[in-house]
């Protein structure tokens, strides 16, 4: 028994100095920053070198895929609790006829010049992307629509897409609402973890991304009876490989409830054009948009 709890206490010891955040530089310069077990930082790295010069790589860095929300609100929305209570429960009218979609292709244009010519959706289908509510509440009235951009977060940088304006009655500008849809994911290089366990679990999706482009919030999964997520950072040349865990888990009873929480990252530069991937999933980490059934992409 002595010998078992000398083993235990340097486990501990041994867990504590590793738990310190402090920074490694693995093969390759690549730096990590972790806190979990080095099978947790081998798997960060296998889904690194998986995506490094793939043909799915290629394909992410010449699509579109959103990494913010694709709304955004008039200015100074908004003016009560009613109107903000119809946004949030998607509770529009329409009062106006919506155009159709444009026979032309859109752009969309990165700051560092490139583009993307893309189909643009109708005014009607941007519409029903907001208008889901379908409750006897409070609603926010559509009095009508015209073609323009707004600029949002992909996983190139910021870009200016095509979107659709909604005049809101009582609101001096739009309501804008992205008129194009994002690219199909590509294939991930590397399958996901077989089992999901307390050192190692898929993250819930990616929260916010800071205009520094260094600072990133991540949604996180935990229990009722832990001390709450921790995310683990590997950084490469090409890549940002976060490991999701969950801290001081309890073998006591406990309720299945399952918690979202959201934890912040920061990193050692700017994202800039580098995937943000899920060592879980070995796929990237979907923006969560408010109010949505699924992410981004699915």
């Amino acid at each position: 028994m002595r010998s078992v709890k000398l083993l235990v206490v340097l486990g501990l010891v041994a867990a504590a100095a590793v738990g310190c955040g402090n920074e490694t530089t693995p093969r390759g310069g690549d730096k990590v920053r972790d806190g979990g077990t080095a099978a947790d930082s081998e798997r960060a790295r296998q889904v690194a070198a998986a995506w490094e010069g793939s043909e799915a790589a290629r394909v992410w860095q010449r699509g579109y895929y959103p990494l913010g929300d694709a709304v955004q609100l008039p200015e100074g929305a908004f003016h009560n609790d009613a109107d903000k209570r119809a946004y949030l429960t998607q509770n529009f009218e329409l009062r106006a006829s919506l155009p159709d979609a444009p026979k032309k292709k859109g752009e969309i244009r990165w700051r560092d010049g490139d583009s993307l010519a893309v189909p643009v959706t109708s005014a009607r289908a941007a519409y029903e992307k907001l208008d889901r509510g379908g409750n006897s509440g409070p609603a926010l009235t559509v009095t009508g629509a015209r073609l323009g951009e707004m600029t949002l977060l992909t996983s190139r940088g910021a870009a200016t897409v095509p979107a659709w304006h909604f005049t809101i009655k009582g609101y001096d500008t739009p309501l804008e609402r992205v008129a194009v849809t994002p690219a199909k994911l590509p294939r991930p290089p590397i399958g996901p973890v077989r089992q999901q366990t307390a050192e190692l679990g898929p993250l819930a999706g990616l929260d916010t991304v800071a205009e520094d482009g260094r600072t990133v919030t991540l949604r996180a999964e935990h229990g009722s009876c832990d001390d709450g997520p921790a995310v683990d950072v590997l950084e490469t040349g090409g890549s940002v490989v976060f490991s999701a865990s969950v801290r001081g888990v309890s073998d006591g009873p406990c309720t299945s409830e399952l918690r979202i929480e959201k934890v912040t990252v920061k990193l050692d530069r700017p994202i800039g054009d580098r995937m943000l991937l899920d060592a879980f999933t070995g796929r990237p980490v979907p923006y969560e948009q408010p109010h949505s059934t699924s992410p981004t992409w699915s």
